[in-house]
């Protein structure tokens, strides 16, 4: 159990309860050990490094975490960081793993533990990304209403994994075109309840949606001096 902020951005944590997953053992079917892009949600550290130990040799490695695997399993969780390529979590949790403040001091510690990528969501602020000494910010869609933020950040990492299997190649610039679908389809998510508004979402939907994006930061830095006389 949980509770949103007045602004929907900022959540506090009131209650985690393993229930049904509390002994949960995952066995791969063989058609999924050869999986190249593979995202492990938000479960026990233990239990993503099961998985681990079940693939052939995946491409890519993404994990998603929380603070609350921080407060109970942080040993697992620093063993299974060092073996994934891609870790994604937000500031908060940024910041309580590495005690740091700032964000680029955290992320330079995240990266030193084995991440060749970090993506730290900031919820309706947007989202950082980390990787190959380059820095990039996604900034998130202004939304008039915010409905329902819940599952916004596991849709956003579907959305990511899901651009970068279909890229010819694994590169930051190709990550940094991941951030902004993820980004863009996790949009979604927050204007209903549920998947009640992804249900229906096409990929000619997120394109143009993805497109408001690139609109949102694109400026021209030269100027028109045409105009101006000097004394």
């Amino acid at each position: 159990t949980g509770k949103y902020h007045e602004d929907m951005n900022g959540r506090d944590t009131i209650a985690t309860d393993l229930n049904v997953l509390a002994d949960f053992d995952p066995v791969l079917p063989e058609s999924y050990k050869d999986s190249e892009f593979v995202m492990l949600g938000n479960l026990t550290p233990a239990v993503q490094a099961r998985v681990l130990d079940q693939l052939t040799d995946p491409k890519l490695v993404a994990l998603d975490t929380m603070n609350f695997w921080m407060d109970v399993a942080l040993d697992d969780l620093h063993a299974v960081i060092k073996r994934i390529d891609v870790l994604l979590i937000n500031d908060e949790e940024a910041r309580q793993l590495t005690g740091e403040r700032t964000l680029v001091r955290a992320a330079e510690k995240i990266q030193a533990m084995g991440v060749s990528y970090l993506v730290i969501k900031k919820g309706e602020h947007g989202a950082l990304l980390f990787g190959d000494d380059q820095v990039f910010f996604a900034p998130a869609l202004p939304l008039a209403e915010v409905f329902d933020p819940t599952g916004a950040g596991d849709t956003f990492a579907g959305g990511f994994m899901g651009y970068l299997a279909s890229c010819p190649n694994v590169s930051f610039d190709m990550m940094k075109r991941a951030v902004i679908f993820g980004s863009a389809l996790a949009s979604y998510t927050c204007e209903a309840f549920g998947t009640e508004c992804l249900i229906d979402v096409k990929r000619d939907d997120l394109d143009v949606r993805a497109g408001k994006f690139l609109e949102l930061v694109r400026f021209d830095l030269k100027h028109d001096t045409s105009d101006m006389t000097t004394a």
